[in-house]
């Protein structure tokens, strides 16, 4: 008789994941494994990914760091885990972004499904005939500046699974790997590139800024990301 998995997570889940992940291509992470490599022991790998993912032994490798010039000037560190962890974080993100989405204020539109730059942009025109100011500001360092203890709170508050707090906990303590091989620990941050960064981050500002924002100034129409 086979052994129950103590996390309930379907094969069909983690072949959704691999599906997603393929299609939105991405380079190798620190074991240098490209999305064909992966293939070409596909059931095999996907399997692995289910089995160590629904008895609680999956463990993320560090997440390969790429420094990626900026337009102003500068660089910023992309983050990019390997392909099984692409994988892995896409299950969780499938799970864990309905869980989620239904708080987000409707004027929240980065890394959304079904919101785009181009709406951003339209709603700010649109409101322009109305008012005669605009406020614009940038958040510096976001992705690299999250506090773990704060997101793990608000993660627990929108589900119960426990593999899903297990797991964003492994991921947002994944050491970096810097390109000369360097192992670099992280206590803060989820690193921009990984696939459940960007739903962890419309998280964590929708409680330390857009729901501060819409309480105390109820009044003020805005286009918050």
């Amino acid at each position: 008789m086979q052994e129950a998995k103590p996390y309930s997570i379907s094969k069909k889940a983690v072949i959704a994941a691999y599906q997603r992940v393929k299609a939105n291509k991405g380079t190798y992470g620190v074991d240098e494994q490209s999305i064909e490599d992966f293939e070409r022991k596909l059931n095999n790998n996907l399997y692995k990914i289910w089995n160590r993912m629904s008895s609680g032994t999956y463990f993320p490798k560090p997440v390969k760091a790429v420094a990626i010039p900026k337009k102003n000037g500068g660089t910023r560190i992309l983050g990019i885990p390997t392909v099984e962890d692409r994988i892995a974080q896409m299950v969780a993100k499938l799970y864990f972004e309905p869980c989620v989405e239904p708080i987000f204020y409707e004027d929240s539109y980065g890394y959304r499904p079904n919101k785009s730059a181009i709406q951003a942009l339209e709603a700010t025109r649109t409101r322009c005939w109305r008012k005669d100011w605009v406020l614009e500001f940038d958040i510096r360092g976001l992705f690299d500046n999250i506090r773990h203890d704060y997101l793990m709170e608000m993660v627990k508050k929108h589900t119960k699974e426990k593999w899903i707090i297990l797991y964003i906990q492994r991921w947002l303590t994944a050491p970096f790997q810097m390109e000369d091989g360097t192992i670099v620990e992280r206590k803060s941050g989820t690193p921009q590139g990984g696939v459940i960064s960007p739903v962890l981050a419309n998280l964590f500002l929708h409680y330390v800024f857009d729901d501060f924002m819409v309480k105390e100034f109820p009044t003020i129409q805005s286009q918050w990301k």
